[in-house]
């Protein structure tokens, strides 16, 4: 079933259902409320005529102007005496004339039903001497008051109906204006698995509600997300490719010198077993970094564990100093930097900052620790070649390389700053360069501690 059909079908359900409960409110508050008038209609006219003196007289009870002057049309009024016999009445309504008179010594009030119709009925007992003398009997047929209960329910019923019918008509537009953007989304989506390309879906504000808006301006997010992706993906590829093409071919030109010359030539043989094995370190390299970059956009690939800093720059340090005989100094000005986060990744951060410094310079490598306002900063300095202010816009993006030529004796693929940003932003961090090109340059991470 659709959205529209069970919109329609829900708000028509509760509309039926809210008018049924309020006719029943309002036909049972009307009744309440007119049988409580005519009760004390009669009440007020029994209360009259026991102020007449001459009821209170036996000899008086039978004289038909003693209730001549109270009585009304649809009305009957007796007089029982003690052997229940009627020794007065007013009244022309041979339904009420044809009730049983009864002699009563209590006070009666109540309701009955004739043939469908509504009589209200008063028995009130007659004293003379704290003796009972008669019974007064006073009915009242509430005819005129049916027919205004019979056109209150017809009013009842034909508003209900009118306002059911306008509901439905009224919920099936509404819900066509509410739907027709999902519609149109719904379009959009299978006319991108139709043709493969990316689009997004355009609302007009003025006419759709705030939370549609959101739902496009989401889609229209993902749908970017999903652009830039395949874009990422594209170049990926591409420079990944460019990457590979260069070592698969001087590999394949050594090994076809070696198949030619290199079995009678000893020099040749040797170049060419030294440069296949250096290009084939560089393809091992390069594919480890890639699948680093394939791993890290996947959501778990952090492992949130309490990292003392301090530790884990020293042992980084003193490994890079043995490897590299380079002297690398930890500075924390005596504090005690700690966050959560993933110690390997940290470790595998500071290890690419710290060897992209020994790459490009000579002099001490400066590593600085401080934190401040719940937020831990890294910085690695050195004193290298720098980075020209042209290349710093492209300095995160993957296979870049400052100074090409230099890179390649270097054995750099490129990829190491930008698996160094990613490790920044899935801790919600934030790397910053500062370079000066000759003098050196200054990364600076920004980590929240998140303790």
């Amino acid at each position: 079933m659709t959205l529209r059909r069970r919109f329609t079908f829900f708000t028509i359900f509760w509309l039926i259902f809210i008018l049924i409960l309020f006719n029943i409110f309002v036909y049972l508050f009307v009744i309440k409320i007119t049988i409580r008038s005519e009760d004390q209609l009669l009440t007020n006219k029994v209360n009259i005529l026991l102020e007449d003196k001459r009821i209170y007289e036996p000899t008086q009870l039978s004289n038909s102007e003693l209730l001549r002057d109270y009585y009304n049309v649809s009305e009957l009024m007796r007089i029982v005496d003690f052997d229940g016999k009627v020794v007065n009445m007013q009244g022309s309504d041979p339904q009420l004339i044809a009730l049983k008179p009864v002699f009563s010594v209590q006070h009666d009030t109540g309701m009955i039903f004739i043939d469908g119709r509504r009589v209200l009925y008063m028995k009130v007992p007659l004293f003379k001497d704290n003796r009972v003398i008669g019974t007064l009997e006073l009915y009242r047929k509430l005819t005129l008051l049916d027919s205004y209960l019979q056109v209150l329910v017809i009013a009842l019923t034909i508003t209900s109906i009118g306002a059911i019918l306008f509901a439905i008509f009224g919920t099936y537009w509404f819900t066509s204006r509410l739907t027709s953007p999902i519609q149109h989304m719904v379009q959009t989506m299978r006319e991108i698995d139709r043709s493969g390309k990316l689009r997004k879906i355009e609302l007009h504000q003025r006419d759709q509600s705030a939370e549609l808006l959101q739902l496009a301006r989401a889609f229209n997010q993902m749908i970017e997300r999903l652009d830039r992706t395949f874009e990422r993906q594209k170049q990926f590829v591409a420079d990944a490719s460019h990457e590979l093409k260069t070592p698969l071919t001087v590999i394949s030109s050594y090994a076809g010198m070696l198949k030619r010359w290199g079995r009678d030539d000893e020099n040749v043989r040797d170049e060419a077993i030294e440069a296949i094995s250096n290009e084939a370190n560089r393809l091992q390299n390069l594919t480890k970094s890639m699948l680093i970059l394939a791993q890290a956009d996947q959501e778990d690939w952090l492992k949130v564990e309490p990292v003392d800093l301090v530790q884990l720059a020293d042992e980084t340090a003193d490994m890079l100093h043995m490897t590299f005989q380079r002297m690398i100094r930890v500075h924390t000005g005596k504090q005690d930097v700690r966050l959560n986060g993933d110690k390997d990744k940290i470790r595998q951060l500071l290890v690419i900052l710290l060897d992209n410094a020994i790459k490009y310079s000579k002099d001490a490598i400066d590593i600085t620790l401080s934190v401040s306002k719940g937020v831990v900063r890294m910085s690695v300095a050195d004193k290298g070649i720098g980075i020209p202010d042209d290349e710093m816009p492209f300095l995160f993006e993957r296979f870049f390389r400052v100074d090409g030529a230099r890179s390649r004796s270097t054995g750099g693929s490129g990829l190491g700053l930008s698996i160094a940003q990613r490790i920044v932003e899935l801790h919600e961090g934030q790397i910053d360069v500062y370079s000066q090109h000759g003098k050196g340059t200054t990364i600076t991470v920004a980590l929240p501690q998140k303790k």
